[in-house]
C-alpha cells in the first residue's frame, strides 16, 4: 500500500506539470498568434540548443518541458533525444552536492553531447520514415482563439456564467495549489523545485479563470485533458510503480559491486530505468573513486530521471528509440573515453 500511494503521488506530480506546460505552451503559442511556436521551430540547431540546455538543467522539470514541446509539434525527434542525453535527473543536485567543479564539467559535456546527438539522430531517424507529432486539430489556430482579452469585465463575465468543465478545472488546480504548498506532492522542503510547482500551478488557475469558453472547450478540455492527461497520469503511476517493486526486490548497488569488470555495461543497462534513483549508485561510486569519470558519464548520458515517463503516454515507440539512441551513445561516448584511460 505505501508503494502504491508513493507512486500514485509522483503520478499525480509528473500529470499536473506535464498538464500546466502543454496548456502554458497552447496558451502563449495562441496569445503570440503563433510566434511562440516559430520562434522554437526556425532551425534545427536552434531546437537542439534550447533543447539540450533545458535537459541539462538539474531535475526533471526541463526534459518534461521539451516533451511538452515535442507533443505539441514543436521541436523535431533529434531535439527530444537532446534533452534526454542531457539530463540526468535529480541526480544532477547529488553530483553538485558532492562534487560541484566536475558536476558542472559533466553537464557541459551533457549539453554539448545532447547537441551532437541530436543532429546524429535526426540524420538516421528519416532513414526509418518517422513521422513527428502536430497532427491534431489543437495544433492550429482557430479565428476566435484570436478574439481573447483579459480585464475586469471579461473575468466578471467568466465566473458569472461559469460551466462546468472550467468549474472542474478549477478546482483541480486549487488541489492542485494545496498539495505543492502543503507539502502533500512534490518536494518535501521548500527550494525552487517547490516554489516552482507552486507558481506553475498559480499561473494554470490563473489561464483557466480567464480563458474564453472556446478556447477552454477546443484546447483545453477536448485536446489536453480528453486525449493526453489520462493516459499521462496511468502512465506515469504504473512506472512508478514498477521501479518500487523492482528495486524493493532485487539490490542494484551489491550486483554492481561484485560485477566491476562489466561496470559500464551496467551503468548503461541500469540507465535505462525511467528513475534517477539506480544512478546514485554510480554517482557515490564515482565521489569515492570506485569508477572512473567515463563510467559516470555512461550513466548520465543513458539516464534520464523521470524524465522520459511522460514521452511513454504520448507514444511508446518514441520512448523506446529515445532510449535505444541514448544508449548507444552513452555506449560509444563510454566506452571510448574508458580506452583513454578517463
Amino acid at each position: 500500500m505505501e508503494m502504491i500511494t508513493h507512486s500514485f503521488k509522483h503520478g499525480l506530480m509528473v500529470t499536473s506539470f506535464v498538464f500546466v506546460m502543454m496548456m502554458f505552451i497552447d496558451y502563449i503559442n495562441v496569445l503570440t498568434a503563433g510566434r511562440f511556436t516559430s520562434l522554437i521551430k526556425v532551425g534545427r540547431f536552434r531546437q537542439y540548443v534550447i533543447a539540450a540546455f533545458l535537459g541539462a538543467v538539474p531535475g526533471c522539470l526541463g526534459a518534461f518541458m521539451v516533451v511538452s514541446f515535442y507533443v505539441r509539434g514543436m521541436v523535431s525527434f533529434g531535439a527530444l533525444t537532446a534533452a534526454m542525453l542531457a539530463t540526468s535527473g535529480d541526480a544532477s543536485f547529488v553530483m553538485f552536492g558532492l562534487f560541484p567543479k566536475q558536476a558542472l564539467f559533466i553537464h557541459v559535456l551533457l549539453f554539448l553531447v545532447g547537441i551532437c546527438g541530436a543532429f546524429l539522430v535526426d540524420k538516421m531517424i528519416k532513414y526509418f520514415k518517422w513521422r513527428d507529432p502536430c497532427e491534431c486539430g489543437a495544433c492550429s489556430l482557430h479565428i476566435e482563439d484570436h478574439r481573447y482579452s483579459i480585464g475586469i469585465r471579461e473575468v466578471f463575465t467568466v465566473f458569472k456564467k461559469l460551466s462546468f468543465n472550467r468549474f472542474l478545472l478549477i478546482s483541480l488546480f486549487v488541489f492542485f495549489l494545496y498539495t505543492f504548498v502543503s507539502g502533500a506532492l512534490g518536494p518535501d522542503q521548500w527550494g525552487w523545485e517547490r516554489l516552482s510547482f507552486v507558481s506553475l500551478m498559480g499561473v494554470a488557475l490563473f489561464i483557466v479563470s480567464t480563458v474564453s469558453e472556446h478556447y477552454l472547450h477546443e484546447h483545453i478540455w477536448e485536446h489536453i485533458v480528453k486525449k493526453h492527461l489520462w493516459r499521462i497520469l496511468l502512465w506515469s503511476f504504473f512506472a512508478f510503480l514498477l521501479i518500487e517493486v523492482g528495486l524493493a526486490f532485487f539490490n542494484l548497488e551489491v550486483f554492481v559491486k561484485n560485477h566491476l569488470v562489466y561496470v559500464l555495461l551496467i551503468a548503461a543497462i541500469v540507465g535505462l530505468i525511467p528513475d534517477s534513483g539506480p544512478q546514485l549508485i554510480f554517482v557515490v561510486m564515482f565521489f569515492k573513486g570506485i569508477i572512473p569519470f567515463s563510467v559516470l558519464l555512461t550513466s548520465c548520458i543513458v539516464g534520464d530521471g523521470h524524465g522520459i515517463i511522460p514521452l511513454l503516454s504520448h507514444s511508446v515507440k518514441a520512448g523506446v528509440w529515445v532510449k535505444l539512441f541514448n544508449l548507444a551513445i552513452g555506449l560509444i561516448v563510454g566506452y571510448a573515453l574508458y580506452l583513454m584511460g578517463v
